[in-house]
């Protein structure tokens, strides 16, 4: 083993100067060389751009994985340098149970064959869910973790050389102060003018590094950019995954009234009726009207407004007629409702110009 005892000893030598001058400078007791303002202010920054990196990357592996297990078996994955294994999303394992318990209800009943649907559509979102986290992780997190483990430790590498270059330039000031012949303050001067030359060069090395930071800035922007675009996608494709949901499960209208029939549990309306929420999602179709009377006696086209007792509504989702007694309705429309002898409490008749119809109570918010 070839030990260099003399490089050892100068090593401690200048470890130790440097420890000395260092603590003086905390105690007031030696002068130190102050780095421009350019150069503090551009430190600064970095020192900024470092923390706020730090927590935004930390923040958003938070978002994405919630599971603090996960995230420090993803952590321990990364530094391997080996493959993340795919883990099933909630979602999706939320799908794969409901589909399984419509195994065991009988996928021919109402609440098998529903839940085979929403489980498909739970898996859907769980898909959306992992295709978002896969994007925002090469976009947006891979960036931030670069500049973490890449530049910055470039840049306090190369500010640490700044500093003990600055406390080598201030020990030989210090030292050609304290200097009495001649002699020893010509040596003191040559060690001054190297030690200033190698403080220059380090300082315009770092000054390089810490403008650097500006483009760091614009790149980071491009991937806050991409992280967006990948969010936004994500929630659009969910809301139209949810939309389809409820236009697969209004195709089972008679699901709750067979309920009903084999449990004796009244199907009219409840106190807080989906028409007194403007902001709740868009009801299940109520039942088909049983009512004798309605369906021996009441005919659209031969019912007449009420002199008194109309009222306006606001439709508050889209519906679809399932007869010609019905009335197709927009959302955000207003049409003119009222009720006549012998209907279902959950329906009423709606017109809008010269067309009439029933219309569902839950589909409209009554406003007069």
């Amino acid at each position: 083993m070839d030990f260099n005892v003399k490089k050892l000893a100068s090593d401690a030598g200048v470890f130790f100067t440097r420890a000395v001058q260092y603590t003086e400078e905390k105690l007031g007791q030696a002068e130190k060389t102050e780095l421009d303002a350019h150069l503090e202010n551009l430190i600064a920054r970095a020192d900024c751009t470092k923390n706020w990196t730090e927590k935004i990357f930390r923040q958003t592996e938070v978002l994405l994985q919630p599971n603090p297990s996960a995230r420090i078996e993803e952590f321990f994955y990364e530094k391997l340098d080996r493959k993340i294994p795919s883990r099933t999303t909630n979602a999706e394992l939320l799908g794969q149970y409901m589909q399984d318990a419509a195994k065991e209800f009988g996928p021919g009943t109402p609440y098998g064959s529903t839940l085979i649907t929403v489980g498909e559509f739970q898996k859907r979102l769980g898909g959306a869910e992992r295709e978002f986290l896969h994007t925002s992780a090469i976009n947006f997190l891979t960036p931030l973790r670069n500049f973490l483990e890449g530049d910055w430790k470039t840049i306090s590498k190369e500010r640490r050389l700044l500093e003990n270059r600055r406390l080598d330039l201030d020990v030989c000031k210090a030292r050609l102060k304290k200097a009495k012949s001649a002699e020893a303050k010509a040596a003191a001067e040559h060690e001054l003018r190297v030690a200033q030359t190698e403080f220059d060069r380090q300082a315009e090395v770092t000054r390089l590094l810490l403008e650097g930071i500006s483009s760091t800035h614009v790149n980071h922007l491009r991937c806050l950019h991409e992280f967006v675009e990948a969010q936004a996608a994500y929630y659009i494709q969910c809301h139209k995954h949810m939309q389809d949901l409820q236009k697969e499960l209004s195709r089972f209208p008679n699901a709750f009234a067979v309920n009903a029939s084999t449990s004796g549990v009244s199907t009219g309306p409840s106190p807080l009726s989906t028409a007194t929420l403007p902001g709740a999602s868009s009801p299940s179709r109520p039942p088909n009207p049983s009512n004798a009377l309605e369906s021996s006696t009441l005919k659209i086209e031969e019912v007449k407004p009420p002199a008194t007792g109309t009222r306006k509504a606001k439709v508050l989702y889209d519906y679809d007629a399932a007869d010609t007694s019905e009335l197709s309705l927009l959302s955000d429309e207003l049409i003119t409702v009222y009720t006549v002898p012998g209907m279902d409490p959950d329906w009423l008749i709606g017109e809008r110009g010269n067309q009439k119809g029933k219309v569902p109570v839950t589909y409209l918010e009554l406003l007069s």
